[in-house]
């Protein structure tokens, strides 16, 4: 027997107490129930013919580490040099899971051909060296994705220079003149490498749409979390030993975990009138190469040779376009 009728009846009780105090919530929220009820038919449909067993175990899985893990993860510095946060480390496990269960919704939805390429370029926003990490994952557990996985890898990296140009722009507008070449050419180059995979037809890509896998590995997402956390204890130690000796240096430390970070570093240093425009491509440039080599790596450990043969290609492409830029520029 369903309970949908009490169950209605007792949140329309309440959403009328709330209205006492807020009406313009109770009226948001009954409106939201509203929709829900009307919808009854269909999601009852979806849950029992559409979604599987193991998707509805994901979702719980997923809805627990987003919301009872990451919010209890304390959210300071701790441990070896004050390197490692908590929260943040919670917060990149939740952020690969994500991607892969986006990958999993647009395969599922527009097959491997379409659907990966375009949720690697979506997820990119979140983090290209995670969407590298997760597309690599799951083309090693599924060989015949391998062509639809590298167009989201690559792809993703065309967000990390979008997302790049957002960050400068944001804190100080006139260091994108400085950089409109090297941006632009990378850009391009990433592009016109990840459209290459996004035509090309896998022998196997019909067969892959029956067997989609499970929607992430929270294992998988948990070995990644562990490297760069890694690399942030590795380069924290190394600023502590070396102090500031060049903000060269600094550009290359940081930008292995986050090609943003530097950006914005060197574009704040810029708004101060600390640095000039010209001393504040190079750190800007040094930090997207070295993150961009941190990029093969993860590729390496996720999808192994056959699938990091196929993208570092494209990474290379790009980093040589964007200081073919710098040097035209």
């Amino acid at each position: 027997p369903g309970l949908t009728t009490e169950s209605a009846l007792l949140l329309t009780c309440l959403w009328g107490g709330v209205a006492i105090r807020d009406s313009m919530l109770a009226a948001g929220v009954g409106a939201s129930l509203a929709v829900l009820l009307a919808s009854r038919d269909r999601l009852h449909h979806f849950v029992r013919s559409v979604l599987r067993a193991q998707e509805l175990n994901d979702i719980i899985l997923f809805s627990a580490m987003a919301l009872i893990v990451l919010p209890l993860a304390p959210d300071r510095f701790m441990g070896p040099f004050d390197a490692l946060n908590p929260r943040a480390i919670a917060r990149l496990i939740v952020a690969v899971m994500a991607i892969s269960a986006l990958g999993y919704v647009a395969m599922r939805a527009l097959g491997p051909r379409y659907g990966l390429p375009l949720a690697g370029f979506a997820a990119g926003f979140v983090s290209s060296t995670a969407t590298i990490y997760s597309m690599g994952e799951r083309a090693s557990r599924q060989p015949s994705l391998i062509s639809g996985a590298v167009a989201g890898a690559v792809l993703s990296s065309i967000a990390t220079i979008i997302q790049m140009t957002v960050v400068i722009g944001l804190i100080q507008a006139s260091l994108l003149t400085a950089l409109v070449l090297p941006l632009s050419f990378g850009g391009a180059a990433a592009c016109l490498y990840g459209l290459v995979f996004f035509f090309r037809r896998d022998p196997l890509s019909n067969t892959a749409v029956e067997d989609v896998g499970r929607a992430f590995n929270l294992k998988a997402a948990a070995v990644f979390a562990a490297l760069v956390t890694l690399i942030l204890l590795a380069s924290a130690g190394l600023n502590a030993w070396l102090g500031a000796r060049g903000m060269l240096l600094g550009a290359a430390l940081t930008g292995l975990a986050d090609a943003h970070a530097t950006a914005a570093s060197a574009a704040s240093l810029m708004a101060a009138n600390k640095i000039s425009s010209a001393q504040a491509v190079g750190p800007i440039l040094i930090g997207l190469t070295t993150n961009t080599l941190m990029k093969a790596v993860v590729a390496f450990k996720a999808g192994g040779v056959h699938y990091a043969t196929r993208i570092v290609p494209g990474l290379a492409l790009m980093i040589a376009a964007v200081w073919l830029g710098a040097w035209l520029g």
